[in-house]
């Protein structure tokens, strides 16, 4: 490690990421100021590379030497494959380890405040993927199959191929874990990738990348860019790169989509439902489940609960009131709340009365700026909110839009439905613009597989103990209905994103 978050806005001596190129680190004739987001009075907590368009000639030859065959494929290089799966074994093991992982949830934390939890979650999740893929695993990623001729001699042959060179562009909410399984998985197929890290979180996965390093991956293997959007834009257009993954904004995948004439696999805005069913049980589970899914990680996951939609009958226990006071539990002593990066607290609270002036809706609790902080006017610092907005008014054209705006904050909306009112519920589902995760809270198979077999989200929970936000490790976590989505975790999704078949 060449970085220590505990000294990061303490110490005036502050530490100055490196990009990677060519095998080499390197650094850029002005450097950007990443300010500490919990304090702004503290020193900055590091600074990057501000790399101009003038400085991309080692990138733009690094990934010109690059054939569109790749590194690796089944049929150069097939050493490689192993050479990976031990790889990711030694970094699996690494981030395994009490204090490797206590140091990688502290980096976490310092750039993208959560809870410490929430932290170390991220940082087991990236390690069980890497256990995932260890030993024999990389190669399996590359099995290919084989279906008799015509005639003797004769067989076709589909291969998983590599793009070759490709880039991944990359958010600050996991600033390890999305990286890290986006890396690897353009690793393990044989693509040289170029990564450029959202700027506020760009030392966790240097620090990362030095990891790999050391694990035994040559440094030629990635180039590491630090600069702004449309410099990596300039370098992403300008190069033989094949395919970008871009995970973030829909703004911007809609910008990169346009630059790139398509060749963009996309996981971007996620406005992700939650329906609980007339089956009410397990009070207290839900409650809490529906808490966590809708302000862990500050509401900063694409997967955060953004609206939930509860059958009436769980009125007479409750719920709601159960969830405002979970809600006010949460403080920023123990980052449960805490600055959020991509809101304003304008922003937010002109969003929340916009919405509470909506005919019968309601803040049911937050709407207020945090009491006692010292976060940056650039940041949010906003208490846990609900609106309360009645589903004939949700439904109405004028306020459909403005009720599934994704906030990405600790905010969500909370309306009420019953039997006769269901299949309102399944018009504004289907009224929705992105579909990446969603839960349906019931036992009750009639009216779970009503709301299934009428909805498309990637990743859906089912069960009384579904939730919307999950570890994509150990499944497919990814948005539906787009042909220019992508996954993320699981073999079916590195294969989508990160190959093509020949």
């Amino acid at each position: 490690a060449t970085a220590d978050s505990s000294t990061m806005g303490v110490s005036t001596d502050i530490h100055a990421v490196a990009n990677l190129v060519g095998g080499k680190w390197s650094d850029a004739k002005a450097r950007m100021t990443i300010p500490d987001p919990m304090d702004k009075n503290a020193p900055p907590i590091f600074t990057i590379p501000d790399t101009q368009v003038d400085e991309l000639g080692p990138f733009f030859e690094s990934l010109r030497k690059v054939p569109k065959s790749g590194v690796h494929n089944p049929l150069k290089n097939p050493d490689r494959y192993v050479k990976y799966g031990e790889i990711s074994r030694r970094a699996g093991h690494a981030l395994s380890t009490p204090e490797v992982a206590d140091y990688f949830a502290r980096c976490i934390m310092k750039c993208v405040p959560k809870s410490y939890p929430q932290a170390l979650g991220e940082v087991k999740v990236t390690a069980d993927f890497l256990n995932n893929f260890a030993g024999d695993n990389v190669r399996r990623l590359a099995k290919s199959f084989g279906v008799p001729g015509d005639h003797y001699g004769q067989m076709s042959v589909g291969y998983r191929w590599p793009y070759g060179p490709v880039a991944l562009v990359t958010p600050f909410n996991f600033p390890l874990e999305i990286p890290v399984l986006q890396l690897m998985g353009a690793l393990f197929m044989g693509n040289k990738p170029v990564l450029k890290p959202s700027e506020q979180v760009a030392f966790v996965m240097e620090q990362y990348v030095r990891l790999l390093i050391e694990c035994g991956m040559d440094p030629i293997d990635v180039d590491f860019l630090n600069c702004k959007g449309p410099v990596a834009q300039e370098l992403i257009v300008n190069t033989p790169v094949r395919i970008t993954q871009f995970t973030g904004s829909s703004r911007v995948a809609e910008l990169l989509l346009r630059a790139t004439n398509g060749k963009v696999k996309i996981e971007d805005a996620g406005f992700d439902w939650k329906v609980i069913g007339p089956d009410v049980g397990d009070v207290d589970y839900v409650a809490w489940q529906c808490d966590q899914d809708a302000y862990a990680t500050i509401g900063q996951k694409c997967s955060a609960q953004s609206i939930c939609f509860i059958h009436e009958n769980w009125k007479e226990v409750g719920l709601v009131e159960k969830l405002k006071t979970l809600a006010e539990k949460r403080s920023i002593e123990d980052l449960t709340v805490g600055p959020v990066l991509t809101v304003t607290t304008e922003q937010f609270l002109s969003h929340t009365n916009k919405l509470a002036s909506i005919n019968g809706a309601s803040v049911l609790w937050g709407g207020k700026e945090l009491t006692g902080h010292s976060i940056p006017e650039r940041y949010g610092a906003v208490e846990p909110t609900a609106v309360f907005v009645p589903l004939e008014e949700m439904m109405k054209p004028e306020n459909f839009q403005t009720c599934a705006t994704e906030l990405f904050a600790p905010f969500q909306v909370v309306t009420y439905y019953n039997d006769e009112t269901v299949d309102l519920v399944l018009q504004a589902l289907e009224g929705m613009s992105h579909h990446l995760t969603a839960a349906v809270v019931s036992n009750d198979p009639a009216f779970q597989a009503k709301i299934l077999a009428n909805s498309v989200n990637g990743t859906t929970y089912a069960g009384r103990r579904a939730r919307t936000t999950g570890a994509p490790q150990n499944h497919w976590f990814g948005p539906a209905g787009d042909p220019r989505g992508c996954g993320i975790g699981t073999p079916e999704a590195i294969q989508l994103v990160w190959s093509c078949h020949r």
